[in-house]
């Protein structure tokens, strides 16, 4: 493949964001090390310590893995180790290393050296959770996944209007006020903050009718959650979120008949959609509060790793590390989206297709990509081996691929209940459409609410 290794770092195109942690280590702006840094905390910093799987005991909270996510079972890469099972498993895994935040739970013995930074070095930040009691308490979340969810669908709901009147502005040839934009991008990461999966999932069941808008509001949330993932400080997921927002604002002045074909495009068709970046970035350039990352990410979100992408067929770091993930969050969404023109493909599919894509995407940043989304979105409607239509209700650590799930009532099954899938499995997506459920989003926040009280 073009560019660098697999088992090289990600580089960021400028410092000024730290560093960020790629399966599970630091990369660091200094000489492009791997490091274990510091990491930023009220009243001062924190090291992480890196042990071995076989060190690790029970009451240590794991803030990442030495490895490939696919050389342990865990879906979530940061929580306690609290039950003999958990242990078990890590202590079994393939992983090289485990990285231990001993301010959150049991500290291990000090066996490695940790490298002190370059005086010019700014430790990245990381959001402080609202209580943080020491292991062996009781711990009270600060909001229960329903009350995350109800507002992020009003949230949402907000989002749609300032988006839709955003695209009808630059129809009618006004230019965007990007500085408008700052307190949207504040709320979504406020709210992607308090529960991740509450707003994207809501993001990601947009239907197909509101597709382009609401994708950029999704391509937002996504950027913004993979910013925390990689540890960025609070200006640059700022910049990430407004750049996903932005990213395909291009589209706005495409025409219609190309844009909204309910079917392949001819080859003419797509070279006029391919010059959506270009005419994106010029629309962006004669704006207001529009940044370099923003319009370097909506001119280069569809460059690819390989150099086979448009426009400028950029290749490996060329690409900036904002354009990598905008590539990443883009297409995700895209091929987990209803369209006109296509049924949705599952998160599992999606994964798994898109992990094929040899040369595509920045594979390091894939990876990190992956661990910060869910499988299944909570709210999705999905349909079983056994013919029977489902909702997913929540998240299965353990097996991303079976999460809980409830019933959809229909003729056989006019009970709305729990599933268990036991040797059933989910193979597609489903829509409200489909499967002609009226007055869908409120039943589904109502159902959310009720069962994960």
């Amino acid at each position: 493949m073009p560019g660098r290794s697999r088992s090289q770092p990600v580089s960021s195109s400028s410092n000024s964001f730290g560093g960020c942690l790629a399966r599970g280590r630091w990369i660091s702006p200094v000489a492009n090390l791997w490091t274990v840094k510091p990491v930023a905390r009220e009243g001062g910093t924190i090291a992480l310590q890196r042990i071995s799987p076989a060190e690790v005991q029970l009451g240590m909270f794991i803030q990442g893995f030495d490895g490939s996510w696919f050389d342990h079972p865990f879906w979530r890469t940061r929580f306690v180790i609290a039950k003999e099972s958990d242990l078990q498993r890590v202590r079994e895994s393939a992983v090289a290393g485990v990285f231990i935040d001993d301010e959150r739970g049991l500290a291990p013995a000090p066996q490695i050296e940790i490298r002190s930074p370059a005086a010019d070095w700014q430790p990245p930040a990381r959001p402080v959770p609202a209580f943080s009691p020491a292991y062996g308490a009781v711990q009270q979340p600060a909001a229960t996944f329903a009350g995350s969810y109800g507002r992020a669908v009003k949230l949402f709901g907000r989002s749609k209007r300032v988006v839709s009147a955003m695209y009808s502005d630059v129809r009618l040839g006004k230019a965007i006020k990007a500085e408008k934009l700052v307190p949207l991008v504040d709320e979504i990461t406020s709210s992607i903050d308090q529960n991740p999966q509450a707003f994207i999932s809501i993001a990601q069941l947009k239907s197909r009718h509101e597709y382009h808008y609401m994708h950029s509001v999704a391509v937002c949330a996504l950027m913004i959650n993979l910013a925390r993932e990689l540890r960025f400080g609070e200006a640059a997921v700022r910049d990430a979120g407004m750049a996903g927002l932005l990213h395909d604002i291009g589209k706005a002045v495409m025409p219609p008949e190309v844009l909204d074909k309910p079917g392949a495009l001819s080859d003419e068709e797509y070279e006029v959609m391919k010059t959506h970046p270009v005419r994106g970035r010029d629309l962006l350039a004669r704006s207001s509060g529009v940044n370099h990352n923003a319009l370097d990410v909506c001119l280069h979100h569809h460059e690819r790793f390989d150099g086979t992408g448009y426009p400028d067929g950029l290749t490996g770091d060329r690409i900036t590390l904002f354009a990598r993930m905008a590539a990443l969050c883009d297409v995700y969404d895209a091929v987990t989206s209803e369209r006109c023109y296509k049924r949705p493909w599952t998160p599992v599919e999606a994964v798994q297709t898109m992990r094929g894509w040899t040369g595509h995407f920045d594979p390091d940043m894939f990876e990190i990509f992956v661990k910060s989304v869910g499988i299944y979105p909570v709210g999705a409607l999905v349909r079983l081996k056994s013919g029977r239509a489902a909702m997913v209700i929540g998240e299965n650590p353990e097996d991303p691929s079976r999460p809980p799930l409830l019933s959809v009532a229909d003729a056989l099954h006019p009970e709305v209940e729990r599933i268990d899938l036991g040797s059933d499995e989910i193979v597609g997506m489903e829509s409200e459409e489909t499967l002609e459920l009226e007055n869908w989003e409120t039943r589904r926040t109502n159902l959310v609410k009720r069962f994960r009280s």
